[in-house]
């Protein structure tokens, strides 16, 4: 196990694994996760000669868990990453790796504060640029208005989709990290939910689970979702509003930092409204891109999943900065 430090900021306290020393390398992790999603990545960065150290966002496992909506806003993100990096590395700059809901915060944060971010890699979520209209409002013209469930316009609803997932926070563990991994079948995440079902509603609890998580893995989140609960968790996706009007006003730059992208071709997230080629349209906002990977059969879970892949093609980037 890696050293658990506690950083104050202004705001909140997070806690951090650490182990190794060197350039500062951090890690965030997505919904619904923990620092202990970086369990096969923190060892290899130490041993090639990096601190590494993963985070517990704000909301999660041992970090402070705010109550009010607008305290999971992304410009709250970008700061608590920049104080950690300010915190750990002694020129306050860092490199950050992402994955899931932790990759629009490692790219925005890049974007955001390219003073104090070396380079960036993200998993699962490619960037696409600001765009002209708040993602919850374009999810709402693709499903909610066409009478079809979409789980971020679900999440909306202060206290609904907490209280189906702490009813049995390992039964919701189980099904959500199921549905969209690449061991799951077509449709384990159904297509034709409709507005008014629960999230859980169609999917199936697999026995056994997929190797890439074990049961003592699965032990190990549950506890710390029991001790935090869900509401801090899901309330990053009632932000998209509040996001999209901060970040307009960086709508005119580009990422320049040295870049790396990782996703699955059974991920979900990868292309998430369907819309063109991500990796050619981040190309188009990205400008320092050394390499854009979709891993065959892969799902949602890449660096869980697939910690070898992940590592062979992180470590060597890493090295070459």
């Amino acid at each position: 196990m890696p050293e658990f430090r506690f950083i104050q900021l202004p705001d909140v306290k997070l806690r951090v694994a650490v182990e190794g020393s060197g350039p500062l390398v951090i890690m965030v992790h997505g919904f619904p996760e923990s620092w202990y999603s970086w369990r096969h990545q923190i060892g290899p960065i130490a041993k090639a000669g990096f601190t590494a150290c993963a985070i517990d966002v704000r909301g999660y496992g041992g970090s402070d868990k705010p109550y009010p909506i607008e305290a999971y806003a992304m410009e709250r993100m970008i700061a608590d990453v920049i104080g950690v990096a300010e915190a750990l590395s002694p020129d306050g700059r860092a490199i950050l790796i992402g994955h899931d809901w932790g990759a629009p915060i490692v790219w925005n944060t890049a974007l955001v504060r390219p003073d104090r971010v070396r380079a960036v890699c993200a998993l699962s979520v490619p960037y696409l640029g600001i765009g002209t209209r708040s993602f919850i409002d374009v999810a709402n013209d693709i499903f909610t208005k066409r009478g079809l469930f979409f789980y971020q316009v679900h999440f909306q609803d202060e206290g609904v989709a907490e209280a189906e997932a702490e009813a049995n926070p390992r039964d919701f563990l189980r099904k959500f990290y199921f549905a969209i991994c690449g061991d799951a079948p077509d449709g384990a995440w159904p297509a034709n939910k409709k507005v008014g079902e629960k999230l859980l509603d169609g999917l199936v609890d697999p026995d056994p689970f997929p190797g890439w998580l074990t049961q003592a893995d699965l032990d190990y989140y549950v506890g710390e979702f029991e001790r935090s609960g869900f509401r801090g968790p899901i309330n990053r996706y009632r932000n998209h509003t509040r996001d999209f009007e901060f970040l307009r006003g960086f709508a005119d730059r580009k990422i320049a930092q040295p870049a790396l992208f990782m996703s699955g071709t059974r991920d979900p997230a990868f292309n998430m409204l369907g819309r063109g080629d991500p990796i050619a349209t981040m190309r188009n906002h990205v400008t320092d891109l050394r390499g854009a990977h979709v891993l065959d059969g892969c799902g949602h879970w890449t660096q869980q999943e697939r910690a070898k892949d992940v590592n062979a093609l992180l470590l060597p980037w890493l090295a070459a900065l």
